[in-house]
């Protein structure tokens, strides 16, 4: 079963959320402040300024103008939540997946579902077993956001980069899509395998054996996910560090500078003293880039 390490943010948004539910914290009262908060917990501002900005989004807490982040009474965050008596399946899906777009699945827990929705913490478990079932159900209703042409185009390549772009299209979407479904232990989700069975049929006719369209299929299928997986992976960091990319590759300047001038990588050190403009690190560029590479390896093997 797919277990996810807490967020920071997350563990002193519920340490906080449990203050305000015992009493300890009451409503109109401050919460301790975005620096204070990082030098209690060790974390960057960042982190702890997220961690405020959750209890905000839950509705227990809200930012007041010259004094901070309040709590707020209990009844006026109630209001803000729509009605229990709307609660289905397809609401906890997308509230699932609203969560997870936006904080990744470190953020996303049945309570965090259900503090969304505005019902109790239980409530939830009426229509799915816990947060496993429910983030197998978030995948395939993303994977279903998908539309291939009624008409596929002539041609096995045509037919694979229109898979190709059509998941990456999904992966930037909910980048933590990527996270789940190891290779060797692929999901069996209907909508994933609608994404298969194009593939596999694009592939079809061309004198390859099953084991190799499958090789085909989970090469060009891991492609996009491999490079997807660092769209969330960046987006923790940032949040855990406080340090946009752009951010981070400036304080390593420094030290590239050090290994250009070391004589243990001179190849490496020779690329990076070619790079006088810098590198443009784009994922839709690679995506397309390894795209290419990836489907000419496979037209020397189906085209001869």
């Amino acid at each position: 079963m797919y277990q996810y390490r807490q967020a920071p943010y997350q563990r002193i948004a519920d340490a906080l959320q449990r203050q305000i539910v015992s009493g300890e914290l009451a409503p109109g009262d401050r919460l301790p402040s975005t620096r204070a908060l990082a030098a209690e917990w060790q974390v960057a501002p960042g982190t702890a300024a997220k961690a405020l900005a959750e209890l905000q989004r839950l509705g227990v807490a809200r930012a007041q103008a010259r004094v901070g982040t309040v709590v707020m009474p209990p009844k006026t965050a109630r209001a803000r939540q729509p009605a229990s008596r709307q609660l289905n399946r397809e609401h906890l899906v997308q509230a699932g997946m609203a969560i997870a777009d936006a904080e990744g699945l470190d953020g996303l827990s049945m309570r965090t579902v259900a503090a969304r929705l505005g019902v109790a913490t239980m409530s939830p478990y009426r229509y799915v077993s816990g947060r496993d079932e429910l983030i197998m159900l978030m995948a395939d209703a993303a994977y279903g956001e998908g539309r291939y042409p009624a008409r596929p185009p002539a041609g096995w390549r045509p037919r694979l980069e229109i898979s190709a772009r059509l998941l990456w299209r999904l992966y930037r979407r909910h980048p933590w899509l990527a996270r789940l479904g190891p290779l060797g232990r692929p999901l069996l989700l209907p909508n994933l395998l609608r994404h298969a069975d194009w593939i596999a049929a694009a592939l079809h006719g061309h004198g390859l054996s099953a084991e190799r369209i499958l090789d085909l299929h989970i090469l060009l299928y891991n492609h996009g996910q491999g490079l997807a997986a660092n769209l969330e992976r960046e987006a923790r960091a940032q949040a855990d560090s406080g340090l946009t990319a752009e951010n981070f590759e400036h304080t390593q300047a420094a030290e590239l500078q050090g290994i250009v001038a070391d004589e243990r990588y001179p190849h490496f050190a020779e690329m990076l003293a070619g790079l006088d403009g810098g590198y443009d690190f784009d994922l839709d560029a690679l995506f397309e880039f390894g795209l290419h590479a990836l489907l000419d390896g496979f037209a020397r093997m189906i085209d001869g």
